[in-house]
């Protein structure tokens, strides 16, 4: 099952002076979060394993990773057990979606303007972190 997926972003109401690659930045920050937090799953690890290093080493931001490894695609098996049950509460309710939107985009016209950067990663990274330790805590609940 896809959790998300780049065309689904920019194949609708999307702003027309933004390449395709800005309807993944939310995806493959997520997806970098998870790499860096060894959630990534077992076919990432094994098939793009230089890619999951670069992610980690931020040589690649999770956005590269998510078209040039993931055919724009976010699936359950990108990620591990723990990850994909934490993202099926957290990612896939919309929770994530909107701290994104709160966190980054709260200045701009839509989401999709927020710069890939590794400082806007770390942003939302403090955030899916505070979640992820509550999640965690509390047995499921973001």
């Amino acid at each position: 099952m896809a959790y998300d997926r780049a065309d689904w972003h920019y194949g609708g109401d999307y702003p027309t002076d933004l390449p395709p690659e800005n309807g993944g930045t939310h995806i493959g920050m997520f997806l970098a979060w998870a790499i860096q937090r060894d959630l990534a799953g077992q076919l990432l690890t094994t098939e793009a394993p230089d890619a999951v290093e670069a992610v980690k080493a931020r040589r690649m931001t999770g956005r590269a990773f998510l078209f040039e490894i993931c055919d724009e695609k976010f699936w359950e098996d990108d990620l591990n057990a723990e990850g994909n049950a934490f993202a099926k509460v957290y990612y896939e309710k919309d929770i994530y979606i909107n701290n994104y939107q709160r966190v980054l985009g709260a200045d701009l016209p839509s989401l999709y303007y927020v710069e890939d950067t590794w400082e806007n990663f770390d942003r939302i990274a403090q955030v899916i972190d505070e979640r992820f330790s509550r999640w965690r805590a509390n047995k499921g609940r973001p």
